[in-house]
């Protein structure tokens, strides 16, 4: 079938499987081109078919050689349904690893489920022995509770008060003013109960009593801070509450691994475009903005020059990852320099539908949503008839 992007509103209905694996090859090549990383040697990434997750795995996998488990929920193709991104991403992952003469495996379900979580031991016990890194980079909208078996669903909402200010149609660059309501109390609870650390806190226990973390061991999520202009909808949000309870885990799971000379982080990373952020209001315009002013300083990273840098100057390679207790870990520290902040808060004072293309990276932002379906990708034929149905090499079933 000839696949093209169709697009509803902040999600892309199809991906395009030739697209997304030279994408996974183009980062597989930038980390390949670096210093080689000191670690670590086996890795659970437990959500790792896109964004930062995915990018994680590529990293120790073609940055360190570590041996990779990944865990995710991705659909495959049926019918004239492609599959997801995230399925022909880790096709691609996979295939590249076993070039590379690299152990991984894929585990495809509900990672919030305790069914999946004994699998992934079980997987560990028979062919790893134990993981010394262990990444959680999970992203969705809904979770079932393993143990009592509620259902939760998150919103992107402001707490306390409701909040207006500039957004973007990110397809169009037309600029208008949106007003989103104030959480219920609710609300606020299924959201931290979905983004929050219970989950996380819930991997490193059962690895822990089940004997497959390694003394020693790593654990770090994921965050965002981000400037004043998005804390209503962001930091002092739904998602923000969610975020501080991250972090909260990150301190409780450092006092438990730390006995045995493990360590667990959050990093705080920089804004980008993800399917996640497409979503929320007023994001879209704040990042196409710090992405114009970025790059013009010359500061600019996408996901795995993040990650590398993670990496390399925080986790691995001598790298120093905290030193004021607080389990952060701030990657995001380009993006706050004052000098950029203020350049793009000067700018985004200035900011109207007619002036966007001038202010802004609107194409950068565009392309960059289009890549994360395998779309607009150079050196793709997206006219020529292509499969759409692609094996996961490695799945475990």
């Amino acid at each position: 079938m000839i696949i093209q992007p169709k697009t509803r509103g902040f999600i892309c209905t199809t991906a395009h499987p030739e697209g997304c694996a030279q994408q996974i090859q183009e980062q597989i090549d930038y980390v390949k081109a670096q210093k080689k990383l000191t670690g670590p040697v086996n890795v659970l990434v437990v959500g790792a078919s896109t964004g930062y997750g995915l990018a994680s795995r590529i990293t120790a996998a073609f940055g360190a050689g570590a041996n990779t488990i990944g865990v995710y929920f991705d659909k495959a193709a049926e019918g004239s349904r492609t599959a997801s991104a995230g399925w022909y991403n880790s096709a691609a992952f996979e295939r590249a690893a076993a070039e590379q003469g690299l152990k991984s495996h894929s585990i495809v379900g509900d990672a919030f489920s305790d069914a999946i979580k004994t699998k992934t031991i079980e997987l560990i016990k028979a062919e790893y022995g134990k993981v010394d890194l262990v990444v959680y980079s999970v992203a969705s909208p809904r979770r079932t509770h393993p143990v009592t078996g509620e259902i939760f669903s998150s919103v992107i909402k402001p707490v306390g008060e409701a909040y207006t200010n500039k957004t973007m149609n990110f397809h169009t660059g037309e600029i208008s003013t949106v007003t989103i309501e104030p959480a219920t109390d609710e609300e606020v609870r299924h959201t931290i109960a979905i983004m929050g650390g219970e989950d996380w806190g819930m991997w490193i226990d059962q690895l822990q009593e089940a004997g497959v973390l390694a003394d020693g061991a790593t654990t770090v999520a994921y965050s965002y801070v981000g400037p004043e202009i998005t804390h209503p909808i962001y930091r002092d949000g739904t998602i923000g509450q969610a975020k501080n309870d991250l972090e909260k885990t990150a301190i409780q799971l450092n006092e438990k691994l730390s006995p045995k000379g493990g360590r667990a982080y959050v990093s705080v990373n920089k804004a980008l475009v993800t399917q996640s952020s497409s979503a929320i209001p007023v994001v879209p315009l704040y990042i196409s903005t710090l992405y114009r002013v970025m790059k013009e300083k010359d500061l600019h990273e996408n996901c795995i020059q993040q990650m590398y840098r993670l990496f390399a100057e925080h986790l691995y390679n001598g790298g120093k990852a905290s030193a004021d207790g607080s389990h952060l870990i701030r990657i995001d520290d380009w993006e706050m320099r004052e000098d950029v902040q203020i350049e793009v808060m000067r700018r985004w004072n200035e900011l109207e539908t007619d002036n966007v293309p001038e202010l802004s990276d609107l194409k950068g932002y565009q392309d960059d949503f289009f890549h994360l379906f395998g779309f607009r990708t150079d050196g793709v034929d997206y006219e020529a008839d292509i499969d759409p149905e692609v094996d996961i090499p490695n799945q475990v079933l």
